[in-house]
């Protein structure tokens, strides 16, 4: 069973694109319209990856090990996070505080790379997804604290383990934990309403700002890298806040189902909701983080556990 989790793993290289691409499919069926397809990110991938990359000038080698950075801690995430509650035993151990590490720097990587062009709408977007980040990441060890109180452990797999069943469902602080990570979802993957991932206004971007200097393979390497993002948090989220249970199989199988709800909802959310104003995001995120520390507190005073 960990062999095939671990190639389940290993298909998210190649699946994440489909998450995106199904999201934008979904996202033009709810508006009307009639969309792209959702293999489209496979060929935008494509058609960068066969075109060379070009150095702005003045840029050094903070630019240049950006993009591969990037991707090299996906991929390691992608390794981490468990699949049907087990992991392919790749010795990268499934820590949650070492997945949260990976995507800081990930993070931290794009936005270093953004200062060392000083362009200006890079340098305005990385300024901004620093500041979300400092809230956001609050947030997400808050929302994986209690995917950790009932497992004892920080480690993934014990915290699906511990998701499991029907019983996890009378405990409040579960609830919190889920209502907090659906936010983070939205932080983490830059949808609206805290980024508008369909916009081409170069004041208004966040999360597409720091790629504007990239182009070829370091943006193809980039894109993915986000498409992956897209892949982690959502089955991350399916592992850890979804109904699974039984055994390998099943829980595969209602991983699949839970992660096309969570693309189902952002598809609707972004319908429903447009994009709020940069100030008041961390008042959002804030929400979130209550929610969180009240889901703590309850867990703490023994209520429903």
């Amino acid at each position: 069973m960990n062999a095939l989790a671990g190639i389940v793993q290993i298909a998210g290289v190649v699946l994440a694109p489909l998450l995106t691409g199904s999201i934008q499919t979904l996202k033009a069926r709810l508006q009307g319209r009639r969309g792209p397809s959702a293999l489209q990110p496979y060929r935008t991938l494509r058609r960068l990856w066969r075109k060379s990359a070009v150095d702005p000038e003045g840029t050094g080698v903070i630019y240049r090990l950006a993009p591969p950075l990037v991707a090299a801690c996906m991929l390691v995430a992608l390794a981490i996070v468990p699949v049907g509650g087990r992991g392919g035993g790749f010795g990268l151990g499934n820590d949650a505080l070492v997945l949260v590490g990976l995507l800081a720097l990930a993070r931290f990587a794009l936005a270093a790379a953004a200062w060392d062009t000083g362009s200006g709408f890079a340098l305005m977007a990385s300024a901004r997804e620093l500041m979300i980040s400092v809230f956001g990441e609050a947030l997400l060890v808050l929302a994986l604290l209690l995917a950790a109180l009932p497992a004892h452990s920080t480690g993934l797999q014990a915290m699906s383990a511990a998701a499991a069943g029907g019983h996890i469902w009378s405990a409040p602080a579960h609830w919190c934990g889920a209502l907090a990570f659906a936010l983070v979802i939205l932080v983490e993957t830059g949808r609206q309403p805290i980024d508008n991932p369909d916009t081409h206004l170069e004041l208004t971007m966040i999360h597409e700002g720091p790629l504007l200097e990239y182009g070829g393979r370091d943006l193809a390497l980039l894109q993915w890298a986000a498409a992956a993002r897209h892949w982690v948090v959502l089955v991350l989220g399916a592992e850890l806040f979804l109904p699974h249970t039984g055994g390998f199989a099943a829980s595969l199988g209602l991983l699949a189902a839970g992660v096309a709800v969570l693309c189902g909802s952002l598809a609707l959310v972004e319908t429903a909701q447009a994009k709020m104003r940069i100030l008041r995001v961390p008042a959002l995120v804030g929400v979130g983080c209550a929610i969180a520390l009240a889901g703590a507190g309850m867990w703490v005073g023994g209520i429903g556990t």
